[in-house]
């Protein structure tokens, strides 16, 4: 019986264990496989390749070298393959994508070494064949260095990455800093209203508990694009404060800060009632009683009994905010400015635009981690992130 019970329990959890791994775990290896994969160089000029590895690793390399790459370049435009090659050399070095593509359609016969460095100066440069034999190896830190504004010099040495092109640190500072503020707003806010739900009767705790879950029926782009509206310069808002006479013109909404704070909030505000309003509930008003009878004032009663045992539901309804603000997209988007964009709009740009795998992966690999790290650190220091809940009778 026991190990019937066993297989059956095992069949029934199997379809979610099998809907996590396709869902979850294949899709975090294959970014981990993207970020650090460099299959170009080796796929597209394996004969390049060959020759490089066995050439010596400064200097230039021999004829044979200079051969293949003249020959695969050639056959690379042709099939149609070259593409994918240019923007990952290019990424590492601007300027290599014009020269790959000058050499392919050009008509380059032996000698090809004197012929290839007569086209163009650069096929004499050691740096060159350095940059293309380091990336004949099957994986690289080239991403993950740049999404940490370093990368890589000639000769394999880290170096801090060029002044325009170092905004990845400060991006995962601003990401981190806006999930911050949107997660304490979300607390300071959501702390009152779930305890006013707890008070109310079940008739209007039922109705004000319709209004918190009323956001989860549209979905984030309409309560986004709802501020947008209501943020311009010509919109609700700014025509209330002029009626109010509390400003004399439009006041400069959308496209801020600001109004990534409260599209933020608004929007993942939920997350905190719920669970908070389900620890509450929960909490017997004989330990208020209690304290009251023992002579604790109003405020040393909230503060020494009802908050710590309120504790579990702030760190769970604040984790999950953070866990969610920190991958916001639409939102900052929408109603941000250029300096209000977070880690998610990059991925994004190198997805869709840039068509960057290596670096989109990179970022998410980066944005995962470092979340993780976060998470961790928060469990070790704030009451309630650990395994055990805070006991209402300790």
């Amino acid at each position: 019986m026991t190990t019937r019970t066993n297989l059956f329990a095992a069949a029934l959890v199997a379809p979610l264990l099998v809907l996590v791994v396709a869902s979850f775990i294949v899709p975090l290896l294959v970014t981990l496989e993207t970020a650090v994969a460099n299959p170009e160089v080796r796929g597209t000029l394996p004969g390049t390749a060959a020759a490089l590895r066995a050439s010596p690793g400064d200097g230039l390399p021999g004829e044979d070298a200079y051969a293949a790459v003249a020959v695969e370049l050639a056959q690379a435009q042709e099939g149609q393959s070259i593409g994918q090659l240019s923007r990952r050399l290019n990424f590492e070095q601007p300027g290599l994508r014009a020269l790959l593509l000058k050499t392919a359609r050009a008509k380059v016969e032996a000698p090809y070494k004197a012929a290839l460095i007569a086209l163009d100066p650069r096929w004499g440069d050691p740096a060159l064949w350095q940059l293309l034999r380091r990336n004949t190896n099957a994986v690289t830190p080239l991403f993950l260095l740049r999404s940490l504004d370093a990368t890589l010099a000639p000769d394999g040495a880290i170096v801090a990455a060029p002044a325009d092109e170092s905004v990845f640190r400060a991006l995962f500072a601003r990401t981190f800093v806006i999930s911050f503020w949107v997660t304490l707003l979300c607390v300071l806010i959501g702390y009152p209203v779930a305890y006013t739900l707890t008070t109310l009767s079940q008739r209007w705790a039922n109705i004000a508990m319709a209004l918190v879950l009323v956001p989860f029926w549209t979905s984030i782009l309409v309560r986004t694009t709802a501020w947008f509206i209501l943020f311009q310069r010509e919109g609700p808002v700014n025509a209330l404060l002029q009626s109010l006479h509390i400003v004399d013109a439009p006041v400069t909404m959308i496209f801020t800060r600001f109004a990534v704070y409260v599209a933020m909030v608004h929007v993942l505000l939920p997350f905190v009632i719920l669970p908070l309003y389900s620890v509450m509930k929960g909490i017997d008003p004989v330990y208020l009683r209690a304290a009251a009878s023992l002579g604790a004032p109003g405020w040393k009663r909230f503060v020494r009994v009802y908050l710590p045992m309120t504790m579990p539901g702030v760190a769970a309804g604040a984790l999950m905010v953070f866990m969610l603000a920190v991958g916001f997209y639409i939102t900052p988007a929408l109603v941000g400015g250029p300096d209000d964009q977070m880690v998610s709009y990059f991925i994004a740009f190198f997805t869709n635009q840039t068509i960057n795998w290596g670096m989109a992966a990179a970022l998410a690999c980066l944005l995962l981690a470092m979340t993780g790290v976060i998470v961790a650190v928060a469990r070790l220091v704030v009451p309630g992130f650990g395994s055990t809940a805070l006991d209402p009778r300790r």
